[in-house]
């Protein structure tokens, strides 16, 4: 082989090389890329809930705390939860509301990972269910939120489930944005909610915003087609991913679906 042909195969060759480097290091990054706490940290002294996992603490609130038929928050990524307590407590007086920040978020030790998350959500259920005996428990998932929400509803009797902006799974959700790499071949963290609800029974409101860019519409209808049920679809024409709350429909959806 002559030194030219050498050469070229080895021009040749770098956007391979590079190509490859970058999938090696979206691999070794990806929580990084896909959990953004940073801004939602505050002190414990601001929450008024926690909840141990071995040596992990979880910090939250709760609302009203002895009232009944309790409900669940699962936020959303790079969300501060406790921006959501004021609405909660307009629109739900009469019940107590649990809103703890994931591991590594808000006043919450530990590293996220979607195993630490689910099981964490997990046993905040099995807490709230021992604080309220015999008593309805719905669940809210916001974005991310929805992966976690989608999880407990498949382990736990969920009386009703709300969906804000909820995808099939995070990995089709991620090769959307990331059209030329291998996304679903090395993303850890799935977040597969199409498969924990496909045929779910339950009682589930889905709110859609038809201007979301980070969960495309395509992703959420294949969701919905999935459960068993017919879910309550909301409609938000006007709304974006990150608007979404400060539609007029979307509080009186949820208070009316809740109450």
């Amino acid at each position: 082989m002559s030194f030219g042909r050498r050469q070229w195969l080895g021009w040749a060759a770098l956007p391979v090389l590079g190509y490859a480097g970058m999938v090696a290091w979206l691999f070794s990054k990806q929580r990084e890329l896909i959990y953004l706490p940073e801004g939602t940290r505050i002190d414990v002294a601001q929450t008024d809930f926690t909840l141990a996992r071995g040596d992990v603490q979880l910090h939250g609130w709760v609302l009203h705390p002895h009232a009944s038929r309790p409900v669940i928050y699962f936020g959303g990524n790079a969300e501060g939860i406790q921006n959501r307590r004021e609405m909660l407590d307009r629109l739900l007086p009469d019940r107590p509301v649990y809103l703890v920040s994931y591991r590594g978020y808000g006043a919450s030790g530990g590293q996220p990972s979607e195993a630490a998350l689910l099981g964490d959500a997990l046993a905040l259920f099995d807490e709230v269910r021992s604080r309220h005996p015999d008593q309805p428990i719905a669940v809210i998932g916001s974005s991310l939120g929805t992966g976690v929400a989608s999880y407990v509803a498949s382990q736990r009797p969920v009386s009703q489930l709300v969906l804000i902006a909820p995808f099939d799974s995070l990995t089709a959700v991620a090769q959307v944005h990331y059209p030329v790499l291998p996304v679903r071949w090395i993303m850890r963290d799935r977040f597969d909610s199409i498969e924990r609800l496909r045929g779910y029974e339950g009682e589930v409101m889905v709110i859609r915003a038809a201007l979301d860019t980070i969960v495309p519409p395509a992703n959420t209808n294949r969701l919905i087609a999935v459960l068993g049920k017919p879910p309550r679809v909301v409609d938000l024409p006007q709304a974006g991913h990150n608007t979404i709350s400060g539609d007029p429909v979307f509080e009186q959806a949820l208070a009316d679906f809740l109450r």
